[in-house]
């Protein structure tokens, strides 16, 4: 069924259409944004291709039960979702402190969605309209299927179903579950019967609806025992493939348990290129244009997705639990009709932003196995090293660059999706590497080795310091021949679980070494349902139960991420504590091996800093081809 431009978000939009009722009303935590970059889109979509009439409300004011009503009362469900963020990510920062803008509400305006959004709206809901089902959904649901540690509580919580007082989880991407749920619903059946559906969580008294379900530790456990919660955790890893996944039953008191449904089946090509071709408007609702639009949409709209899924395993992404280690690509025929759609419209300056998904030089499984038999519970594709059965591939992603280059209209493609430097390591050819330096970057080639200590990366999942340094090696070698000044800029993270102080000053004698001080740090922020999380929270690794060192305390946090940064001046004082605490007086003078002077740098000014020491300090030619100096333009 085409579209017709943007879905009704008011009953003059659903009486212009000829509508008397919404099949659908999906209430989200963004504005109302329809692009394929934003699962509220895809997903109404999705449903209105179906036939469905949906109408969307966008960040109803949860101080007012009527804003909920706007668009009456749907035949068949609400759908909510927080948006595209966690309501809790966006609203703060990894120090809890409350965020001044959010990119997801017109205008860059904190402060349009509550906290734990999810919930509220779906209790908003229920207030107002008692039996109408109510389907949540998003990576805020997705993630928070379970019982799981909420670092903003600092305390475990149940199952987002039972406290949001919701039906049924659509949880992962979505598109095939939400079709089944919505055709159940459309032959008559109750929303309590709808048990069956992979990618769906419900709950249930009934226990022989349990039958055959892997039995979690009950949430009375989880959430009075750390261990308990670790080896809960490692089972739910363990069952997140559609092809290997059982069952998980998780029990609460008075005999109430939360069902989790095997995941999904990975969407065939054919089917993404099918959703990438509905006739989403591209941009924001004109409503929002007064207000001077919707942030998010500035670096997403001239950028195309390639991919989903991703098979790298760093413990601290939650993707193995939302879009799963099977990568899923579109057809080059359908990345390149959306590009040449690009090229026509009157914004586009000749530059695709991005090609890629969570990882960019990332196109299939990463191995044959995977499609008939499932991703391997026990071990990961890349880390601690790459399978001997790893597919290494990278001819049909410069083949679909090389396209979208040759497209009238189009002057640049850029890559800024991350890449695997460990896979680009495990290709013998320079092609795709050539290809990259000469074409898709522009001066900065943005990697995430995450740290330099091999005990904390091992803790990552990510491959050693040596996989990259020499992959700096490598990148040297193949830039120089393209003439261009082109540097890597490496993605770190302090205060991850296992990183110690004298893993922090280890790293920070790598950034002098590199000979530039990171624009931007990202500090260890501990979001629901991954491995990491669960580190942070427990003190051990749910992979093998070994302990784990965790800094918690905020001062030594504060002094990790100083560490990165130690020029800045209002660093010096963390940067010497941290020093002296670990005993590292050497690195405090005025030679190249130091990292700060033993006066703070303010004292400059008073000629207690000698002529000679910036000199001096200067940082060196390094491992990624820079000297600091060029690089702090």
């Amino acid at each position: 069924m085409a579209g017709n431009g943007f879905l009704p978000i008011s009953k003059d939009d659903m009486r212009q259409r000829g509508w008397e009722q919404c099949d659908f009303v999906y209430v989200i935590g963004d504005a109302y944004v329809d692009h394929s970059s934003f699962g509220p889109a895809i997903i109404s979509r999705v449903l209105e291709d179906y036939g469905y009439k949906v109408g969307i409300i966008s960040q109803p004011d949860w101080r007012d039960d009527q804003s909920i009503a706007v668009l009456g009362e749907p035949r068949l469900a609400f759908l909510v979702s927080a948006g595209n963020m966690d309501s809790m990510v966006n609203h703060y920062t990894v120090n809890k402190k409350r965020r001044s803008s959010d990119a997801y509400t017109a205008g860059g305006v904190m402060g349009k969605r509550p906290d734990n959004a999810t919930i509220v709206y779906s209790n908003l809901i229920r207030r107002t309209f008692k039996k109408t089902p109510v389907i949540i959904g998003g990576i805020e649901a997705s993630l928070r299927r379970l019982a799981h540690y909420d670092y903003w509580s600092d305390r475990i919580k149940r199952s987002i179903l039972l406290d949001s007082g919701a039906d049924i989880i659509s949880y992962g991407m979505g598109e095939h579950s939400i079709v089944e749920i919505a055709e159940a619903l459309d032959a008559g059946m109750d929303i309590r019967d709808i048990t069956y559906i992979k990618g769906t969580v419900y709950k249930t008294s009934d226990v022989s609806l349990t039958d055959g379900a892997v039995m979690l530790p009950s949430f009375d456990e989880v959430s009075t025992d750390k261990i308990a919660y670790a080896k809960s955790f490692r089972i739910q890893y363990q069952n997140t493939d559609s092809i290997t996944a059982k069952p998980l039953a998780e029990p609460y008191p008075d005999r109430q348990y939360v069902i989790v449904n095997p995941p999904a089946a990975p969407l065939t090509t054919i089917e993404m290129d099918d959703i990438y071709s509905l006739p989403y408007m591209n941009t924001y609702h004109p409503v929002y244009k007064k207000d001077g639009g919707v942030p998010a949409i500035s670096e997403i709209k001239f950028s195309l997705t390639s991919c989903r899924g991703c098979f790298g395993g760093c413990s601290f992404c939650a993707l193995t639990f939302h879009q799963g280690r099977t990568v899923q690509s579109r057809s080059h025929n359908s990345l390149i009709e959306e590009a040449k759609a690009m090229t026509r419209d009157p914004e586009f300056k000749g530059n695709i932003h991005d090609v890629g998904g969570p990882t960019g030089n990332f196109r299939f499984p990463s191995c044959e196995k995977q499609l008939t038999k499932g991703v391997c519970t026990d071990r990961q594709c890349l880390f601690p090293s790459p399978c001997k059965n790893l597919k290494i591939d990278h001819s049909d992603y410069v083949r679909l660059l090389r396209e979208l280059r040759e497209l009238p209209g189009v002057k640049k493609v850029f890559v800024r999706s991350g890449i695997r430097f460990d896979y680009v390591m495990a290709d013998s050819s320079d092609e795709f590497l050539r290809e990259l330096c000469r074409y898709h970057i522009s001066g900065q080639l943005r990697v995430a080795p995450e740290h330099v200590s091999d005990k904390v990366l091992k803790l990552m999942g990510k491959p050693g310091n040596d996989v990259y340094r020499a992959f700096i090696k490598r990148y040297l070698r193949v830039n120089n021949k393209t003439g261009r000044e082109q540097y890597v800029v490496p993605y770190l993270m302090s205060s991850h679980p296992g990183s110690t102080m004298k893993c922090a000053i280890e790293l920070a004698e790598h950034i002098r070494d590199m000979g530039y001080i990171p624009e931007q740090v990202q500090d260890f922020y501990p979001t629901p349902s991954t491995i990491s999380t669960v580190m942070y929270y427990t003190g051990v690794d749910p992979r093998n139960m070994n302990t784990v060192y965790v800094p918690k305390d905020p001062q030594e946090k504060a002094m990790q991420r100083a560490l990165i940064q130690y020029k800045k001046p209002e660093n010096y004082e963390l940067v010497k504590k941290a020093l002296l605490m670990e005993h590292r007086g050497d690195l405090i003078g005025y030679s190249p091996h130091c990292l700060i002077p033993p006066r703070p740098y303010a004292d400059r000014t008073k000629g207690s800093y000698p002529a000679s020491a910036g000199k001096k300090d200067a940082p060196r030619r390094n491992t990624n081809g820079t000297n600091g100096r060029k690089k702090r333009r």
